[in-house]
């Protein structure tokens, strides 16, 4: 729930959540007077226990956290609604302290991939956003016909991780942390809003924090180069880059950002990726019928990722009301899986979940924000 002092604290009081460690010990010492350990206190009851409220926070004083609400906001964010698909997909919309409504999705996996009520999944994945709405104009996904609102905070990227934890503890996981894998491919492109994204990586990652690995984190890219060097750079976490055609012509048709770095040039980045041993670039690849779906396609996909430690995801369209493009068969889907296998890729056919309830990728949208 939102903070019950969300009304009276100053709009541009820092959000104490978007701090981090070494930000958060300065203000105690020297904002508050107080002792620097308190900052590791705050900073736990923040990004380990997920806090909603300083109320929550009963091990420090009521002094100071009377301080604490005079001095910072606490953009926590509020689950406006929750939306469940019969594959056990759920849909969380929650609102900003703007009114805004960003989604995320939960997907839990269980090894005999049929929902199992009374037992926690073997695998637990939250797709979460990183803009309201998104400027890159793809024309085959609905969160891109919002247009960009704004970009989100560091606090608003990690409250949707703390609001589905709670959320997921409530409905009886059992788990201290029922979140097992997070990937940055909600609304939004991530690297368009890369210092929020980075500074929320790096306190997921926390010892301090909910301590994810980066083997279990992903950031997807529609293929903003310079910022996905940078994010090589700069983290070990996963990589997937959205690629979704295999010419210039038709990927700047469906995707604009490839008319200012062209599959040359993002493919030519993607070499020089220091990856660790062992991990590969995920392509994102989707089949749209009559357009990427192709055999030519697939030959053309293979030159293009060679010498890339890759694998690809296939994804068939999810098609969208609004929007003219049409899903392949299962038939034409298998083919082009099969042709990529037999030239030496790993080539997965990624199945689409929460499609019913607009949660699969590409139907990220909400109406009335742009």
């Amino acid at each position: 729930m939102t903070s019950s002092h969300a009304k009276t604290v100053s709009p541009e009081s820092p959000d104490l959540r978007s701090l981090d460690l070494e930000r958060l010990a300065s203000e105690m010492t020297e904002g508050l007077g107080e002792r620097a350990f308190r900052a590791k206190q705050i900073y736990r009851w923040l990004h380990k226990r997920c806090a909603a409220s300083f109320e929550e926070m009963t091990d420090l004083s009521r002094d100071l956290r009377m301080s604490l609400r005079e001095r910072y906001r606490l953009d926590t964010l509020e689950i406006d609604r929750i939306e469940r698909s019969s594959d056990g997909t759920s849909k969380l919309g929650l609102r900003t302290r703007d009114g805004l409504i960003v989604e995320s999705v939960h997907i839990p996996e269980w090894r005999s991939r049929t929902p199992q009520i009374d037992t926690a999944p073997d695998r637990s994945t939250l797709c979460i956003s990183s803009q309201v709405g998104c400027n890159m104009g793809c024309r085959f996904c609905l969160t891109s016909r919002m247009g960009l609102v704004r970009n989100l905070t560091v606090g608003e990227i990690l409250d949707q991780v703390y609001r589905a934890c709670r959320w997921l503890q409530t409905e009886g996981n059992g788990s201290p942390r029922p979140i097992t894998n997070l990937v940055f491919m909600g609304m939004g492109e991530p690297l368009n809003n890369y210092a929020n994204v980075r500074a929320a990586i790096d306190v997921l990652l926390s010892s301090d924090g909910l301590d994810f690995s980066h083997r279990h984190m992903t950031v997807s890219t529609s293929g903003v180069v310079p910022a996905l060097e940078r994010l090589g750079r700069e983290t070990d976490v996963k990589v997937a880059v959205s690629l979704t055609g295999t010419t210039d012509e038709v990927r700047s048709s469906l995707m604009p950002v490839n008319e200012r770095w062209p599959l040359k040039v993002l493919l030519e980045a993607c070499r020089r990726m220091p990856l660790r041993r062992g991990r590969r670039i995920t392509f994102e690849y989707v089949l749209i019928r009559g357009i990427t779906d192709s055999l030519e396609d697939v030959d053309r996909l293979a030159h293009l990722l060679r010498s890339i430690p890759s694998k690809v995801n296939l994804i068939s369209y999810n098609e969208c009301s609004g929007l003219p493009f049409k899903s392949p068969s299962g038939e034409q889907v298998e083919r082009f899986r099969s042709r990529l296998a037999e030239r030496g890729f790993t080539a997965v056919v990624r199945r689409s979940r929460g499609s019913d309830i607009a949660a699969a990728c590409g139907q990220l949208a909400t109406s009335g924000q742009k």
